[in-house]
Order: C-alpha cells, then structure tokens, then sequence
C-alpha cells in the first residue's frame, strides 16, 4: 500500500501582517532615505540641492578637504578623548551603583533609589548647574563633556535591572566560598554583564560623541571645542575651509556630516546583537 506523502498545511497570510509589514517597509525607507542622500551628496560635485540615487559627477574633494583641514584635528582628539574617558566613567558609576542597588539587605536602599529616580524628573536648571561647574572648574574645559555624562540615571536602572536577572544562587555560592562583594562584582557580575556592558557603553558613547550644546554653553576657548561643535559652526556659519581642492559647499557639508556619524555607523553593526540583548534583558523582567 502506497504511503501519502505528507503535506505541511498553508499558513494564512493575514491583513494584520500584510499591513505589519507595509507599515515598517515605510518606516525603513524614512529612516534610510535621508541617510543615503546624504552619503550620495557628499561624493556628487554639483552643489545643486536636488535627490538623486547616484552621484551625478562622482568626487572624493569633499572627504579630501576635511582631512586636509587642520583645524578640525584639535576637535577630532578632543572628541575621541572625551568620549572613551566619558564612556569608562559612565560605565563604570553604572556598573558600580546598579550594584549596589541590588544589595537588599542594604539600609537606605530604597532611599537611594528613589532619590535617582527623582532627579530623572526634576532638575536644578540651567543656571544653578553653571553655577556648579564653574565652582568646579570645569568651565571652558573640555573635561566637562566626561563629568557632566558620567552619571546617567536611566542607563544605571537599566544596569541594576540587569544585574538582577542574574541568579541570587551564584551570589550565595560566591558568598560560601569567601569571595567578597567586590570580589563577586570583578569576578561574577562583570562577565555576565558583557551584552549590558555594550549596550550602555554605546549610550554613553554615541551621548559624549553628538554634544555640541554643552561645548556652545560652557566653553569659548576653541582649543577646547569637540569635533561635532567646529563641524556645527563650519555647516551653520558657511565657513568653508581654503583647500586646494575645489569643492562646493553643498558637497564638503554633507561630507562633514558623514564623517561625524561614520565612527559609530561602521561600530554598530558589531555591537547590535549585544545592544538589542542588552535592553532586552535590563528592561523587561520576567
């Protein structure tokens, strides 16, 4: 007797999911739209303000000019020594302060907690905290981009939520063993923590990296300025730096921009699976 052959059943398309997929196909498209005109302006010689899907005459003197610029290297450095010093404070009172707050049996615990939580809806406001830096000479330096982002209170809740996912048995076994609460944070919480730990190191990165504002308020001296704050004046003011490449205007600002959001476009491919993970399991508890 001939077997029948077996027959996966067809799964319903449902309008639902059509239209889920519609919905985000647009959204896509809104995102990545603006992000290649811009990449395709900043290789197009011709500086008329038009979409175009390929470079109409295909040039590298926008990218040749700012690499050439010799005052966008001062910003540069600032930017890449305030952003990993402002990365490793952020990580590292993060990491030290969700540790804490998992401590239960610690006295005042729920005080602390809640007097974090109050400063992520009030502040002192613009003045009282000049006020503040300035005591702390910390005005017109640009040291205050690493302590002004040093402590964000939602990415250290997100890292406490995180802390907590991890199973109290391997804190008890630590305990039996003679290992010391930094000893169990160095040695167990640490490297459990790696997708956590890249997730909010991006935060904290790409938060020091795109301040321009805090650069506008507080500092004056240009040798202090970061790298997003002399491309901001050279886009805002029409500032164009004497070359000896002909470019237009239109071209070496749309190259400035990708050369702003570059580092971080070519860095977060590697980090997605470790950022997604990340703020999956510091936000959402079972």
């Amino acid at each position: 007797m001939a077997k029948t052959a077996y027959r996966k059943p067809k799964k319903k398309v449902h309008v639902f999911d059509i239209v889920n997929y519609i919905v985000f196909i647009l959204i896509g498209l809104l995102v990545l739209v603006p992000i290649w005109k811009v990449v395709v302006d900043s290789f197009n010689a011709v500086g008329v303000y038009q979409f175009r899907l390929w470079p109409e005459d295909f040039t590298l003197d926008g990218y040749k000019t700012i690499i050439h610029t010799q005052r966008l290297y001062r910003p540069f450095i600032n930017s890449v020594i305030t952003t990993v010093l402002g990365t490793f404070l952020g990580l590292l009172l993060s990491t030290l302060g969700g540790y804490v707050l998992i401590q239960f049996d610690m006295p005042g615990r729920n005080f602390f907690a809640y007097f974090l939580l109050f400063t992520m809806i009030f502040s002192g406001g613009m003045i009282p905290e000049y006020l503040v830096m300035k005591q702390l000479h910390l005005v017109n330096s640009m040291w205050i981009l690493v302590v002004k982002h040093g402590m964000n209170v939602y990415n250290l809740v997100l890292m406490r939520n995180f802390f907590e996912g991890i199973p109290a048995s391997l804190f008890e076994a630590a305990e039996i063993d003679g290992c010391s609460p930094m000893g169990i944070f160095f040695k167990i919480v640490l490297p459990l923590s790696k997708a956590a730990l890249a997730s909010i190191g991006l935060m904290f990165a790409v938060t020091v990296w795109n301040d321009y504002s805090t650069v506008k308020i507080y500092i004056t001296n240009p040798d202090q300025v970061n790298f997003q704050y002399q491309l901001r004046n050279m886009i805002m003011d029409g500032d164009t730096p004497t070359t000896q490449y002909s470019v237009s205007q239109n071209t070496l600002f749309y190259a400035a921009i990708v050369c702003a959001i570059l580092p971080f476009m070519a860095l977060y491919p590697f980090l997605q699976k470790y950022f997604v993970k990340g703020v999956n399991i510091g936000a959402v508890k079972e």
